[in-house]
């Protein structure tokens, strides 16, 4: 790994005198799945993050403008200094930043430390939190096992010395790691790594996910889970005043000329409906009750004028120009994926007959048609576990089983799985079985279940789709409790790491959503773990792709182009691939 230098930031946010953002500027978004809650340690939807990353404040994250992306100090005073082994990370904390107001502390401002971050650090791994994200840190900072295991009574002494998360002063955190860990710097990027103050933790231990105070730009006001959530800046956020250096681009001219001397944030209220089905949350932005939104896949043909041979050209259609609406489009540092559970008594396992089970599966299901009519040809077909974009991408690889419902039936016939009196598939010991299918309740989620059917039916095998809200899927494949689902897993940081991950047996529970577990996978990640983005990486890559292909865990998906629209009278939008919210970085000027 190249050593972190503490260097000067181009296009940096300055800290100054008070700057209030205006309180009469609203921003009104929405999401399309229900949140969970805000507790950093404990969520990790992607809705759920969308407010966390506003309320909490990672040690780092990214340059606005920058592309490639950039890591930046945010409440650190310079990058960290890592040692030449690349074990030794040592982090000094900017001096007063301010937690929001809270009636736990007693009517004082209460100061952001060095001890708030490493007590954040060690709630991440504690079992009585549950983080569904502990595995981003577990078992690589040293001491941090031995001090999981002097729990008395189930509960850990958080005020007992951990070497390898140590407080040097007020100010000062030094990390001290078993082995080199080059995704660390992008981890601590992360809004779950956000800081908690223990005494909020505490207060409100009977429900942390309603409590959210943290040093971040906003905090929130109202919660109507499910249906609505306020956020209003916090007045005890630090004031920056934006001062971006754009470069040649142009666009990122006119933004430099719309937000320089404006502060973060500038927009004083933000306010979050949740609407799940596209069309309403479609006409609500359209009608000018939302300011910005993502184009739903549906609505695309009919809003954007497409080129049937380059996915990447598109523009609005007259209509929407007219209106002045903007449009902003990118490749998602995303991959989308169907899961097997391979605990499931019927497709999991790593029998023969169950691998051609699987197998046969993902060759009865037919991506191209999807992406052409559900994805309205605005995706790529997915064939690698890391995907364009990302660091360790390889585009040469070819890890998708190619539709051929023919050759699939043909598996299954070779395995035994005949065809029983209701023309429908046994299993090998001749007992009947249907696959547990869990998906959504929405109107997109109906279309994937018919194309499911269709593939299901090709290759004669009963499927029973269970449908349930978004955090009952995640409930359900964290707990290993469905057949199939369909997932997606947008980039927490630019590299491969964060994806390969998914398949590592130590994180079944978390993000093994396949509850996977291959001990010739396991070896090559945890290889890959200690290793930059290089050529040796990317090997270990390949073959861990091969394995992945072999035992089939996964239907590989597809990667979509993101479609943004915003109103004329918002400024400075620019998407970022690793923000889920842009909200702190933009302003309203009707």
């Amino acid at each position: 790994m190249k050593k972190l230098l503490s260097i000067a930031i181009a296009g940096a946010l300055f800290s100054q005198p008070a700057l209030a953002a205006d309180m009469n500027k609203v921003l009104r978004v929405s999401f399309r799945a229900p949140e969970t809650g805000f507790d950093p340690g404990k969520v990790s939807d992607v809705y759920s993050s969308s407010i966390t990353e506003n309320v909490f404040d990672p040690m780092l994250t990214y340059d606005f403008m920058a592309r490639p992306v950039k890591l930046i100090p945010n409440t650190l005073t310079e990058m960290p200094q890592l040692s030449e082994d690349g074990k030794v990370l040592t982090l000094h904390i900017k001096k007063g930043i301010y937690f929001a107001p809270d009636a736990v502390f007693k009517g004082q401002k209460r100061e952001l430390t060095a001890a708030d971050y490493a007590y954040s650090l060690k709630r991440l791994v504690d079992p009585a939190t549950g983080s569904p994200t502990g595995y981003l840190i577990a078992g690589k900072f040293i001491g941090l096992d031995e001090w999981l295991k002097s729990a008395k009574n189930g509960k850990l002494d958080y005020d007992k010395t951990v070497e390898g998360i140590k407080t040097l002063d007020r100010y000062t955190l030094r990390l001290t790691l078993k082995e080199p860990y080059p995704a660390l710097q992008y981890v601590l990027a992360m809004p779950h790594l956000g800081a908690v103050a223990h005494e909020v933790m505490e207060a409100y231990a009977d429900n942390t996910m309603s409590h959210p105070v943290g040093t971040g730009p906003y905090m929130v006001t109202e919660w109507k889970p499910g249906t609505h959530i306020s956020l209003l800046a916090n007045p005890n956020y630090r004031k920056r005043v934006i001062d971006y250096k754009p470069g040649d681009d142009k666009s990122d001219q006119q933004i430099a000329k719309e937000m320089n001397g404006k502060s973060i944030p500038e927009i004083g209220r933000v306010e979050v409906s949740i609407i799940q089905e596209e069309q309403p949350s479609w006409l609500a932005f359209r009608n000018g009750d939302l300011d910005l939104a993502g184009l739903p896949q549906p609505l695309v043909r009919g809003s954007l004028l497409l080129d049937p041979k380059d996915p990447w050209r598109a523009d609005l259609k007259p209509d929407l120009k007219k209106r002045r609406i903007k449009l902003y489009r990118d490749l998602g540092e995303e991959i989308t994926f169907f899961v097997f559970n391979m605990q499931d008594p019927v497709v999991g396992g790593l029998g023969k007959d169950k691998i051609a089970l699987r197998r046969a599966i993902a060759m009865s299901f037919n991506t191209a048609d999807t992406i052409r009519n559900i994805r309205r040809n605005q995706a790529v077909k997915a064939q690698y576990i890391v995907p364009p974009n990302v660091a360790g991408h390889n585009p040469n690889f070819k890890a998708a089983f190619e539709y051929n419902p023919a050759l699939a039936n043909a598996l299954l016939d070779e395995f035994g799985y005949k065809i029983g009196k209701d023309g429908k598939r046994l299993l090998p010991n001749g007992l009947p079985f249907e696959i547990d299918f869990i998906t959504g309740t929405s109107g997109i989620d109906k279309q994937w279940n018919e194309y499911w059917q269709k593939a299901f039916d090709s290759i004669k095998v009963k499927v029973a789709f269970r449908q349930m809200q978004w955090n009952e899927q995640v409930k359900s494949l964290r707990t290993c409790s469905y057949g199939m689902d369909g997932a997606a897993w947008l980039a927490d940081y630019p590299d491969g790491d964060n994806f390969t991950m998914m398949l590592y047996g130590k994180n079944i529970g978390s993000e093994n959503y396949a509850c996977y577990k291959s001990p010739g996978y396991d070896r090559l990640y945890e290889a890959s773990q200690k290793l930059a983005d290089s050529p040796e990486r990317n090997a270990l890559y390949d073959q861990m792709n091969k394995i992945m292909m072999a035992d089939t865990p996964w239907v590989m998906g597809d990667t979509r182009f993101n479609n943004y629209l915003t109103h004329q009278w918002v400024r400075g939008y620019k998407p970022h691939p690793q923000f889920n919210t842009l909200w702190r970085y933009l302003d309203i000027k009707k």
